[in-house]
């Protein structure tokens, strides 16, 4: 049999059922002689219900001050017995009795309410309307270029035979007809030319009839048409262009001023896996809207058309297609954040890697090829790599070290005549081989460079051709330099 444990405030517990019977009797007596000296007297006047309430009434729910000693600890402590039966049983615990709250305490925080169930047809009908909004939205500033190039039939370029993923071939139903041709003009076969039909994209820029696309698109154009979604054409004529960015301003002579440019987001924001929208005319199919996410940012590829490299590209599973070059890349708000470029492919269609330029490089590049036709580039002069770790172990450089490394350098380039080393041998070790030997960049006037795309960045945003700027270098050896190189320009 257990055993009870003794009550608190008792030396002995009452078993004996007469006992018991008369011990419960004159508790109840007791309650009930408290609550009466609690009940408030019918012969005084009503309170106010604005006037605060008797002390006896906030304090209900704690033990009556006015018992005797003994009664409280029974009101408070005391609880019935087991009997041989119920020792082994679990116990109860006591209801919770009600109590009034304290007119003076703080009010209690509510619990929150559980989440409404989620419905998905409400999910996927506003993911519908964010993308036809942007679609509605932004259709009357995009544009399907056409572009008629006139080829050597004798010399013929080595990307026609193997067409870049995005010169688009001319339709069954978009073949150009003698006026889409250069005045006296044709396209006779037995000519040592002949005419190629090709198209892309591109948008609205400002409310002066300037239009934004990709460099191959327009590239050794002899005839650009520029078609509206509501039907209009015009002729348009090449303002700038710049090859290494892969970017184009074209001119229009139509009035455009009832027609919004779109609105510029700010690509350094742009985060992975945000919604990605892209709108063009892939294969033809003109003013098509396809989506996806942001697969990665920061990505450096090299240029279409250049062997210079364009830093902090956009990649996005968003299907572009041959046709899409120069269309808006935009985020859900309808704002640009990219201007689709290039994808990798085996076969010139879609496999969920395309490419976006910035809209922040072309917030850089735009105004100038506006302005001057051109964009001019400061130039170091350096081919480099990021610096690897058994490269930098090699070179006595503390292997944490990060870095632009130096592989080479162009002859009587800036970098060049300001002193600079590129890397002078190669070693080989179980895995693989490390150039070893040349200067580390380190920083450019105090900016901390950890990586070759840090230095191209770097360069790009805030230097122009003449510009001197101060490189630290760590040398072969582990010595620490100061190197100061005015830049040039960078050659075509």
């Amino acid at each position: 049999m257990t055993h009870m444990p003794q009550i608190k405030r008792y030396t002995t517990p009452i078993t004996h059922p007469a006992r018991l019977l008369l011990f419960t009797a004159a508790l109840a007596a007791a309650s009930l002689f408290a609550l009466a000296a609690c009940a408030p007297d019918p012969t005084a006047p009503a309170a106010s219900s604005d006037a605060q309430a008797p002390a006896t009434t906030a304090s209900l729910s704690q033990p009556a001050q006015d018992l005797a000693p003994a009664e409280q600890a029974i009101q408070t402590s005391w609880q019935p017995p087991l009997t041989d039966a119920q020792s082994d049983a679990p116990v109860a615990p006591p209801a919770p009795q009600p109590t009034q709250p304290d007119a003076n305490a703080a009010p209690q925080p509510q619990s929150p309410q559980a989440p409404a169930e989620l419905d998905a047809n409400a999910i996927v009908a506003a993911f519908e309307q964010v993308i036809g909004g942007v679609h509605t939205q932004v259709l009357p500033s995009v544009v399907n270029i056409v572009v008629v190039n006139r080829v050597s039939a004798d010399n013929l370029p080595p990307w026609l035979s193997r067409p870049s993923p995005f010169a688009q071939p001319p339709a069954p139903d978009a073949q150009p007809d003698q006026s889409d041709m250069p005045d006296d003009e044709s396209a006779d076969p037995q000519d040592d030319f002949f005419f190629r039909n090709g198209q892309g994209s591109g948008f609205v820029w400002d409310s002066n009839g300037h239009i934004v696309t990709n460099h191959h698109v327009v590239e050794d154009a002899e005839r650009i048409i520029i078609m509206f979604a509501d039907g209009a054409e015009t002729r348009a004529e090449i303002v700038g262009s710049d090859p290494a960015s892969d970017l184009a301003v074209l001119k229009i002579d139509a009035d455009i001023a009832d027609i919004a440019p779109l609105a510029l987001g700010d690509s350094n924001a742009v985060r992975v896996g945000q919604l990605a929208i892209a709108i063009g005319n892939p294969f033809g199919q003109e003013f098509t809207t396809t989506t996806g996410i942001v697969s990665a940012v920061g990505r450096t590829i090299r240029s279409s058309r250049t062997p210079y490299s364009v830093p902090k590209i956009i990649q996005t599973d968003a299907p572009i297609n041959p046709g899409n070059s120069g269309g808006p890349l935009l985020d859900r708000q309808a704002n640009v954040i990219g201007i689709a470029a290039q994808i990798i492919t085996e076969d010139g269609a879609n496999s969920g890697v395309g490419f976006a330029i910035p809209v922040n490089t072309a917030k850089q590049i735009i105004p100038e090829l506006i302005e001057h036709g051109e964009f001019r580039y400061s130039w170091l002069g350096i081919r480099g790599t990021n610096l690897r770790p058994e490269s930098a172990e090699m070179m006595d450089v503390d292997p944490a070290t990060r870095g632009a490394h130096i592989i080479e350098l162009a002859p009587d380039g800036p970098a060049e005549q300001a002193g600079f080393t590129g890397s002078d041998r190669t070693q080989t070790t179980d895995d693989g081989n490390f150039p070893v030997g040349g200067d580390i960049i380190t920083a450019v006037n105090d900016s901390p460079i950890t990586s070759m795309d840090d230095l191209i960045i770097y360069l790009l945003e805030n230097t122009l051709p003449g510009d001197a700027v101060a490189m630290t270098v760590i040398r072969d050896g582990g010595e620490t330099a100061i190197i100061r190189v005015t830049l040039g320009e960078r050659p075509e």
